[in-house]
């Protein structure tokens, strides 16, 4: 399944982030290595404040590292940049305007010619389901549809990489499950390459090729497995998967590091 992807988009060498607080010098991430390659869906898991924002913030160009490599097509990323899209867990969207100019918000400010703006934004308000949508504000929508709007807004730049901080932490069981399927069907359809952070356990397991484990602070990577549960559900049924030997004993192995690690 590695065969699958082999282009390199994003590559992590060593990196160390430390930052300054009252309180005195807080060591956020140490020596951590990654790769994620085009097509792949990367899942971050770890404990509370193991530095998985920290990590996505650097490779997103909004926080400096403080040594090591963070790059892009072997380029260091020194600022953010429209080819790595990012999707919050809390929706950002601007409440002044509509569901539609919101979406058109990105390819407008880099240019884009009217007409084809206008098919972007078509294209991807079908693709988030909120056709009927498209003119109404930010306050008159759900936080479901709210986090739809902000991933379509991401979609319409047409990144490289999307950079998703638990997008789906606040939203209710049924809520989530949604959005789940419909992140997992735009990757498939248009193979995106995605770095998505979760504390949920099968979350990371139903979407991820591939999931990393990360350590309590200083976070650093202590595990890595490779995955095809979010492909075999093109084919089978949720519960078929969550009730096998090979996802039970999976799932198990994360936990175990996960809680070990936080008692040590």
């Amino acid at each position: 399944m590695d065969n699958l992807y082999k282009e390199t988009l994003i590559k992590i060498e060593n990196l160390t982030v430390n930052y300054q607080t009252k309180t005195g010098l807080i060591e956020a991430l140490k020596d951590v290595n990654l790769e994620l390659k085009k097509g792949e869906f990367l899942c971050i898991l770890g404990p509370s404040g193991c530095g998985k924002s920290t990590l996505l913030r650097v490779i997103a160009g909004f926080i400096p590292l403080t040594s090591g490599k963070c790059l892009m097509h072997e380029n260091p990323i020194e600022g953010p940049d429209w080819h790595r899209g990012v999707v919050f867990q809390s929706p950002t969207l601007y409440p002044w305007l509509t569901v539609k100019g919101n979406i058109e918000f990105g390819p407008k400010s880099r240019g884009v010619p009217k007409d084809k703006i206008e098919e972007i934004s078509k294209f991807f308000i079908q693709e988030v389901d909120l056709e009927g949508f498209e003119e109404k504000y930010p306050f008159e929508l759900s936080g479901g549809m709210k986090q739809r709007v902000a991933l379509a807004r991401v979609l319409a730049n047409y990144p490289e990489v999307i950079l998703m901080d638990e997008p789906f932490g606040s939203l209710d069981a049924f809520t989530r499950s949604n959005m789940q399927n419909l992140i997992r069907n735009i990757w498939q359809e248009n193979n995106c390459s995605i770095f998505f952070i979760t504390h949920d356990v099968d979350e990371a397991l139903m979407l991820g090729t591939k999931v990393l484990v990360m350590s309590p602070r200083p976070g650093k990577i202590i595990k890595e497995f490779t995955l095809d549960f979010t492909n075999k559900l093109l084919t089978q049924k949720a519960k078929d998967i969550l009730h096998t030997e090979e996802y039970f004993n999976t799932k198990s192995e994360i936990l175990d590091l996960i809680n070990f690690q936080s008692v040590i």
